[in-house]
Parts: structure tokens; C-alpha cells; sequence
């Protein structure tokens, strides 16, 4: 699981930690922009897709845990109750888990999205208002959630 604001680097690690053997990525972004193309545009329109998301693949992430499958799940665990979401899955497979958490400074996460928008290699593109606006719900995870967390600089 990874934790980090937008363009924090999640997916870049979530691709480097897919690498290992018998593991697989399940990347959010790519669901939705496979899902629902053209439909993300606002924060509310992610929030709806997400959630749709989020119950169709619950069952089957803990499934590929279960049968001894390493998943890369690269959802942003950005806040309390999505973390939630993601300990429900991997507490119904009875497997460990490891939460990294990227704690980039908001200069750093808005260069690399301004980036990542003009090299348009990302299905969605976010501006700074919309940075920011999201960034207003993330909650970086508390020690009394009592997550396994692996902090990246």
C-alpha cells in the first residue's frame, strides 16, 4: 500500500515493488481510466468512481492474497478510511502488509504533476487548485492505526 500526496512518486514505487517475483500491481488509475474514460474530471467524480471501484475490487485483491499472490496495491491510503478499506482486505486474506508512506513537501508534489500533465503520459492531469483541494483531505497515518510503514523521504 502506498500513502502520499499527488505526484508524491506512489506509482513510480508501486512499479519498482511489482518488480519482485509472484507480485502484482492493481493500479487505481488505471482501473478508472480503463472503467470510466472521459468521466474523472472534478473530486466528486473521482470519489464516485472510486468507491464503484474499490467494492468490485476488494473481494478479488484479498482473493490473489489468499492464494499467495503479492499485491502492489496502488491506491492512495491518503486518509483514515481509506486505510480502512485497505486493512479490511488484507485482514479478511489473513496475509501482512506494508504501508509506504512518501512524505514529499507540496512544492516538490506540484513541480512533478506540472510535469507529469505537460508530458500528458498520465490519464489524468491535475492542476494546482485541484492539488491543493485534495490535498485538504490527506492525513498522513497516525502510529495509533498500528500499520507496518516504511517512510520514504
Amino acid at each position: 500500500m502506498v500513502c502520499g500526496k499527488i505526484g508524491a512518486g506512489k506509482s513510480t514505487l508501486t512499479r519498482q515493488l511489482a518488480a519482485a517475483p509472484a507480485t502484482v500491481l492493481v493500479s487505481e488509475d488505471a482501473w478508472l481510466d480503463a472503467l470510466y474514460p472521459g468521466e474523472i474530471h472534478e473530486l466528486g467524480d473521482y470519489v464516485r468512481c472510486s468507491g464503484r471501484l474499490k467494492k468490485a475490487m476488494a473481494d478479488h485483491v484479498a482473493a490473489l492474497l489468499q492464494a499467495g499472490v503479492s499485491v502492489v496495491l496502488d491506491f492512495p491510503a491518503n486518509t483514515a478510511g481509506s486505510r480502512s478499506w485497505m486493512r479490511g482486505i488484507f485482514e479478511a486474506a489473513g496475509a501482512a502488509h506494508t504501508l509506504h508512506f512518501l512524505d514529499v513537501p507540496d512544492a516538490v508534489c506540484k513541480e512533478r504533476l506540472r510535469a507529469r500533465n505537460a508530458s500528458g503520459t498520465h490519464p489524468f492531469e491535475t492542476t494546482d487548485a485541484q492539488f491543493d483541494l485534495i490535498t485538504s483531505h490527506f492525513a498522513a497515518p497516525s502510529l495509533e492505526e498500528g500499520f507496518d510503514v516504511v517512510r520514504h523521504p
